[in-house]
């Protein structure tokens, strides 16, 4: 065997199963005959065309990582940077004297840490009765047998195309029936089921194999155990995907929030930081202070995204079932 545009590689037989990947195609080799002998196999080397495609692909996604990243480093940055040093051209990214008390500052001027109270709170009940409802209607879709199944799906989906914007009005005149108006409850009670993440679940259930299901109740389990004890645990990915994006759409939420609250101490993050941006006529003004209020936000959506990055990546990849 002659070598070109490869290398050699001796693989010690032992009585073992390989899969060697060569060109593309994945061949099974049995290696048992002999135990203290060696074979050599041809591994082919990348082509300059792949390479200079491998390289150019690296570079686009650097370049995107850093417009990104950019905007976050810039916030930071300019949180700690005087007034007048923002506006600076050509701008300077590090600042030249760190203002670090800016970040205390910003709790005495406005009441952050109930804004954000209030946005962890709503967000992290939404979510729980979010991944709770959309669970239990997912596993009757796809578990369950009866006539208008599809349709009921269909019509489910329907709703979801409706923007969000169409459902303000009806809900504000809901609430407003019910004296919950201006309430957190309200807020709340309004977003407790989310059609995205019954698709979500419905297509990771379908996913999972059936002979679990079948195993469970032969053994006499329970739906709800089924559902919690099987179901769950082999789509992890898609639970925690849901509900991390979920999360941050609820605790970044602005236009519905500011339309039911209406006291400064019920206001979510965003509508805090819209009041402090326009209190006493500033208007734009008290610019490190509204990059110091921003960093802080984000602070607690960074620990959660470190914390369930490796099941967020899963789902988004397309990993819904473990195995």
């Amino acid at each position: 065997m002659h070598q070109r545009n490869g290398f050699i590689i001796n693989i010690k037989r032992r009585r073992m199963f390989m899969n060697i990947d060569i060109n593309n195609n994945i061949e099974e080799l049995k290696i048992s005959e002999l135990l203290d002998t060696d074979k050599k196999i041809y591994i082919p080397k990348k082509t300059l065309k792949e390479r200079i495609g491998t390289f150019s692909r690296h570079i686009l996604l650097i370049f995107i990582s850093i417009a990104t990243f950019f905007p976050f480093i810039w916030m930071v940055t300019s949180a700690l940077k005087s007034r007048q040093e923002i506006f600076t051209f050509p701008p300077n990214i590090i600042p030249a004297n760190p203002n670090w008390h800016i970040f205390s500052d910003v709790f005495k001027e406005a009441p952050f840490a109930t804004y954000m109270f209030n946005s962890l709170s709503v967000a992290t009940i939404e979510v729980i009765f979010q991944i709770i409802s959309a669970a239990m209607i997912a596993y009757a879709l796809t578990q369950f047998k009866f006539v208008g199944r599809k349709v009921l799906f269909g019509i489910v989906m329907c709703t979801y195309m409706l923007p969000s914007a169409v459902t303000y009005v009806p809900c504000y005149i809901i609430l407003g029936k019910l004296n919950l108006l201006d309430t957190l409850t309200g807020l709340t009670i309004s977003n407790l089921v989310n059609v995205l993440g019954i698709f979500l679940i419905r297509q990771a259930f379908m996913q999972v194999d059936k002979s679990f299901i079948e195993a469970a109740r032969v053994d006499g389990a329970s739906h709800i155990k089924i559902l919690w004890k099987i179901m769950f645990p082999l789509t992890k990915p898609t639970f925690i995907t849901f509900g991390l994006i979920s999360f941050v759409t609820y605790y970044n939420e602005y236009m519905y929030p500011s339309l039911i609250t209406k006291s400064p101490e019920k206001f979510l993050i965003s509508a805090g930081i819209r009041q402090f941006f326009i209190q006493d006529g500033a208007y734009g003004t008290k610019w490190p202070e509204i990059m110091a209020a921003s960093t802080i936000t984000v602070l607690p959506l960074l620990i959660l995204f470190l914390i369930a990055q490796k099941w967020f990546m899963d789902g988004v990849g397309g990993v819904t079932v473990d195995k």
